[in-house]
């Protein structure tokens, strides 16, 4: 893991905008842009809500996005893209819409495919203005340079980073937040968390994101189970909505790890929302590194809450009674997955070398094997 006085590139979108309330600060900022037209990535049930924005231009909206969103998804919205012609680009939704909404504003009339910017650095300048507005606690994605797009094809997700995907505002008013039922709080939480610890625990780990990983670790011990609870507690949103966004600054610079290769599979395939994925994973994969990082593995557990362990069976237990008590549902079995189809999973999780490669202990296919196994 990296010291003190290694290298390190910080980035954050100009402006954030956090907290209650915060939305009505959309308006004035596209204003003060002399921004005419606006195209809106989201999806069906924020489509349906695209006025909350107070957008005060002409809007053009596509309420299409996939949960899981593959190429031709992409492709449908960079076709309308081409077509309208707009000078602002708001992903509003979850990970999702504010990942297409990346990708098209980098892409929008340069005549550029998927394929032709995967990996990073590839994508050049955007023309337009990018704006993004969360309505859910998880993925961090406003604060990020990252986009995934699956490969229906494949099933892999393909990834792409640049700095010109960085917002240039990102909203996160807890408030939008509100109406998400408890199953998709607790899965969304609990995805904030794991991008948390695995930057926390990687090998890219630096002291100046640990800062932001360990506090939004605290912040979702504190806050999670009070929203899942009670949808309305304002202070828990608004606590949750903070994880996330720490989780998002810890992506830029260090990444996941091991949590989320394993958890893709079970949404490129088996079309597992990807927080549920990752809260079904957490837990075995936080065991498993425990033998090379027990001793930030203990402070992720005090700062849930959980007491303090090294030991790989009792961490595992731990993590997985904290999912399982959020109500998530904690084995592949019950998942609609297959045992005939975890060997495949292996090896799509295994390919995935831009993140385990970040893990702090060597996983072989058959460690993810076993993993799934004892997810089964």
């Amino acid at each position: 893991m990296n010291a003190l006085h290694s290298p390190i590139s910080i980035v954050r979108p100009p402006v954030v905008e956090f907290g209650a309330g915060v939305l009505f600060r959309l308006g004035p900022w596209v204003k003060a842009r002399g921004i005419k037209k606006a195209l809106v990535v989201a999806d069906a049930f924020n489509a349906a809500r695209v006025d909350q924005l107070g957008l005060e231009v002409e809007t053009v909206v596509f309420g299409e996005v996939r949960p899981e969103p593959d190429m031709p998804n992409l492709e449908k919205l960079l076709e309308l893209a081409d077509r309208t012609l707009p000078d602002l680009i708001v992903g509003f939704g979850g990970g999702s819409a504010m990942d297409l909404a990346k990708l098209v504003s980098v892409m929008i009339g340069t005549g550029q495919k998927l394929v032709d910017i995967v990996g990073p650095g590839k994508a050049g300048k955007r023309s337009v203005a990018l704006a993004q507005v969360p309505t859910t606690s998880g993925t961090g994605s406003e604060a990020g340079i990252r986009a995934l797009v699956t490969d229906p094809a494949t099933h892999a997700k393909l990834a792409v980073e640049s700095i010109h995907m960085l917002a240039d505002i990102a909203i996160v008013d807890p408030m939008l937040t509100m109406t998400v039922p408890p199953a998709v709080t607790a899965a969304t939480g609990v995805d904030a968390m794991a991008h948390c610890v695995e930057a926390y625990t990687n090998k890219k780990a630096h002291p100046i994101i640990d800062l932001y990983a360990l506090e939004g670790v605290r912040l979702v011990g504190r806050y999670l189970a009070r929203a899942v609870k009670d949808g309305g507690d304002v202070e828990a949103r608004s606590g949750l909505a903070l994880a996330s966004l720490y989780g998002g600054f810890c992506l830029g610079p260090v990444n996941t790890a091991a949590g989320h290769a394993l958890a893709y599979p079970l949404g490129t395939r088996w079309h597992i929302a990807h927080g549920a994925a990752n809260a079904l994973i957490f837990p075995h994969v936080l065991a498993f590194n425990v033998p090379v990082a027990g001793e930030k593995t203990s402070l992720i557990l005090e700062a849930l809450g959980l007491g303090t362990s090294k030991d790989e069976i009792s961490v595992r237990d731990a993590a997985y009674d904290y999912c399982g008590a959020l109500g998530v549902e904690m084995k592949l079995s019950k998942l609609g997955v297959p045992e005939s189809d975890l060997e495949i999973m292996a090896g799509d999780a295994f390919a995935i070398r831009r993140l385990l490669d970040n893990n702090p202990r060597e996983m072989t296919r058959q460690d993810i094997l076993s993993i799934y196994r004892n997810a089964y």
